[in-house]
């Protein structure tokens, strides 16, 4: 079950990768969206590694995260606290951080008991139930940018359906 988890996750990883890539400069920083390309990435990327912790306590953000960015706004627990996008991120510091996310899910998911809570008190589901939520969250913001890239400039991003894809 490991293996197929871990699978699942690089496939999807693998498909960000290439929406990543693929992406034109423009749309990267288009601000026509309520959230930019590269912001989506971010959040999309910063929530696959979060959960794929042990728990909540484990999680040691990347290097370059800016407090709150995983948002797409005010966060509802202090929607009070004054948030700003910033700078966006590059697509090479994209490329980075999905790298260190393969590693870690590759590193969390060979230790996965299925059967022990979530490790997130927000998150009533065990860690098996967690990886699916995890991956769905995941696939459906790749899914978003992929509609993005063939909306807005005709680039089209292959399925991989298992990692290594055979």
């Amino acid at each position: 079950m490991h293996k197929e988890i871990t699978s699942q996750y690089l496939a999807a990883l693998e498909m960000m990768k290439q929406v990543i890539e693929k992406c034109p400069d423009d749309l990267w920083q288009d601000a026509s969206h309520a959230n930019p390309f590269w912001h989506v990435a971010y959040h999309a990327l910063f929530y696959a590694h979060l959960y794929a912790q042990p728990e909540e306590a484990a999680f040691v953000p990347w290097e370059k995260h800016r407090p709150n960015l995983n948002a797409f706004g005010p966060t509802p627990w202090v929607p009070d606290e004054p948030w700003e996008r910033g700078e966006p991120y590059s697509q090479a510091e994209m490329l980075d951080y999905l790298a260190i996310c393969q590693n870690e899910i590759t590193k969390q998911t060979s230790q996965l008991n299925p059967e022990a809570p979530s490790g997130f008190d927000w998150i009533p589901l065990n860690k098996l139930e967690l990886q699916f939520y995890n991956i769905r969250h995941l696939q459906l913001h790749i899914g978003e940018l992929c509609e993005r890239l063939w909306a807005e400039a005709g680039i089209e991003v292959g399925w991989v359906g298992k990692f290594p894809n055979d």
